[in-house]
């Protein structure tokens, strides 16, 4: 599906040809950027998966690697736009990793071996960018094995991943992969990388652990290609709350280097502050610092760093971490951090119900009245959202939709027609749910009839226009849908814990049913079960549940589950083993699942057909 959304977007990209959607590079001038006569100041947002996605999160995928698709590339610039953004920060150009599912895609495979369909991906964003007036802050290597850096560079020649700093052949490799980038020219816009002003600024990379000779010989080397763009060092001055790194003299004195940037997550705003005034001392006005990453701070903290951003002319910009954007399929990507304390995950406009622990909605407005004050410019109003997209379903109620940028909620419609009578069955539904399931389960419809349904969005400035229709959907069957998000639809439990935090190693679930041996659920819809699907995470390879179902004089019996597995190569995160438990029809709705030993249900799907029809 993805493949097709990129070949579509590339034959109607026309338009783009030849066309520079910015009419100047961006400059500096002592501590200053210039966008041709004018300072450009800006706060902005981290987007790690601008141009890569290692988010692609649904229960049953084991590949969380992906390209991106038109749609969420649309998505995100309409974003950041409301956001007040006018530069955003992406990650760096992925490397093969050798802990990739085999089926993952890359940018580069090997040496000097380059993957022209990713490619084409970032061919997109950079157009899409233009489009939209976004500019980029691109780094080239990642010093993580996150997405591929320089540990695979070294693993590609068999060499340890300190020598990438000195050894010849690693450094080659590395410059062709630079070479590569920067004279690449646009399968959309026809313009090459280094002709094209959407790009504000190369970093030499993320985080990086280098020693000055490699950042010079580098930093010359890129100049020596493209004299347009600014270039900043990606040396890891970053700030810890266990320890502070500082930014190197070499990065001040370079005259290949135009920019300086640090990153802060002191975990305390007062000591972010004052590491910021240090780094700002430390540069003496010699050269513009900026943010280049920060963030997993209240949002008090958040304003104090801001306002101090905003008053101190020797900082252009900043960029916090970080910010998502919606997926295709429905809902958004998300993504948490070990950093972030367990507790702070990527940001999603305009802010969830889910992101309340560390005040998503307030932060968000806050950021974007201080992103158009830093440009001296008035808070526009909040726009309408457009209308979103319903995507098709039959015979289960069961559905999703491709969110709209800003929206806060949808209100779900049915129609016995399609032609009027358009009944609201659910108001303000968000669409931050648990990554890869569908987003809504009407259970109020009744098997045997048809519907039409349509999805509208709203904020809070008002509704958008209804989506498309999807229908006539005869409904064969209802779908009672158990998030893992309270203890509502279980008719009885024991030794159930609800649980959240390290999403990571749950799929970014927000909840799960926690329960270990001797732990049980009990569930009654009332009706004659077509289905049951249990999702839930494990550590070890032996299943940890077992079923029971009960007959109309209550007396429980075993039964057999089909179970899959999920489990990933993916080995740079702690993921769980994905498994899903299956098992078929019941002349009754009550089913009992027993814990003989520790599982995490974030999802249970029970398809019924309901004794009223």
């Amino acid at each position: 599906m993805r493949a097709i959304f990129l070949l579509i977007f590339l034959m109607c990209s026309t338009a783009f040809a030849s066309d520079k959607s910015f009419d100047n590079f961006i400059t500096v001038d002592g501590t200053k950027l210039m966008d041709g006569d004018e300072e450009f100041r800006f706060l902005s947002f981290n987007v790690p998966t601008l141009n890569y996605v290692e988010d692609e999160m649904a229960f049953e995928n084991a590949n969380p690697y992906a390209l991106p698709s038109e749609f969420e590339l649309h998505d995100l610039f309409k974003t950041v736009n409301q956001l007040g953004g006018r530069v955003i920060r992406s990650y760096t150009i992925p490397v093969r990793n050798n802990n990739f599912p085999d089926e993952s895609i890359t940018f580069v495979e090997s040496p000097s071996v380059f993957n022209e369909e990713a490619f084409k991906a970032m061919d997109m964003a950079i157009a899409l960018a233009g489009e939209y007036k976004v500019r980029l802050v691109v780094p080239l290597l990642n010093n993580w094995p996150w997405m591929g850096g320089r540990p695979n560079y070294a693993d590609f020649r068999g060499k340890k991943s300190e020598e990438f700093w000195t050894d010849r052949q690693l450094i080659e490799d590395f410059k062709a992969t630079v070479n590569y980038v920067l004279n690449r020219t646009n399968t959309i816009t026809g313009i090459k990388y280094k002709d094209d002003p959407t790009i504000m600024a190369w970093e030499t990379g993320n985080e990086l652990e280098n020693p000055a000779s490699w950042a010079i010989e580098i930093s010359r080397y890129i100049k020596s290609i493209d004299d347009n763009h600014l270039l900043i060092d990606g040396f890891n001055a970053i700030h810890l709350e266990e320890e502070d790194v500082w930014v190197q003299q070499y990065s001040i004195d370079e005259p290949t280097i135009d920019m300086v940037n640090t990153h802060h997550y002191e975990g305390s705003p007062d000591k972010m502050l004052k590491n910021i005034k240090k780094t700002v001392e430390m540069i003496g006005g010699k050269k513009p610092v900026f943010l280049g990453e920060f963030g997993f701070i209240s949002t008090t903290g958040v304003e104090k760093v801001l306002d101090y951003v905003i008053s101190e002319p020797a900082i252009p910009g900043t960029f916090l971490w970080s910010l998502r954007r919606h997926h295709p399929e429905g809902g958004f990507y998300q993504h948490s951090e070990p950093v972030g304390y367990g507790l702070y995950r990527a940001y999603h406009w305009p802010g969830f119900d889910d992101g309340h622990i560390y005040d998503e909605r307030n932060l968000l407005k806050l950021y974007r009245e201080k992103a158009f004050e830093i440009q001296g410019k008035q808070t526009p109003n909040i726009v309408v959202p457009e209308a979103p997209k319903l995507l098709p379903f039959k015979e289960s109620p069961k559905f999703s939709w491709q969110g709209s940028a800003g929206a806060s909620g949808y209100n779900i419609q049915r129609s016995p027609s399609g032609k009027g009578a358009w009944r609201t069955i659910a108001y303000n539904v968000e669409d931050l749910d648990t990554p890869g399931f569908d987003l809504y389960s009407d259970t109020t419809a009744e098997i045997g009839k048809s519907y039409y349904y349509r999805v509208v969005a709203l904020n809070q400035a008002g509704n958008s226009e209804p989506s498309n229709i999807v229908g006539p959907v005869e409904i064969k069957y209802l779908t009672q849908v158990d998030k893992a998000r309270n203890f509502a639809v279980l008719d009885e439990s024991k030794g159930i814990e609800l649980q959240t935090g390290d999403y990571r190693s749950y799929k970014e679930a927000f909840s799960r049913l926690s329960g270990k041996k001797g732990s049980w659920i009990k569930y009654d819809v009332s009706a004659p079960i077509k289905k049951i699907e249990v999702f839930t995470y494990e550590r070890s390879r032996e299943n940890a549940l077992s079923f029971e179902y009960a007959d109309n004089s209550l007396s429980y019996r075993s039964v057999e589950a089909k179970v899959s597995d999920f489990g990933s190569k993916e080995k740079n995160y702690d993921y769980l083993i994905p498994k899903k438990y299956t098992l078929s029809a019941f002349d009754t709705g009550r089913i009992k699942v027993i814990f003989a030993n520790s599982s995490e249900i974030v999802r249970t799907e029970i398809e019924y057909i309901s004794e009223n029809n």
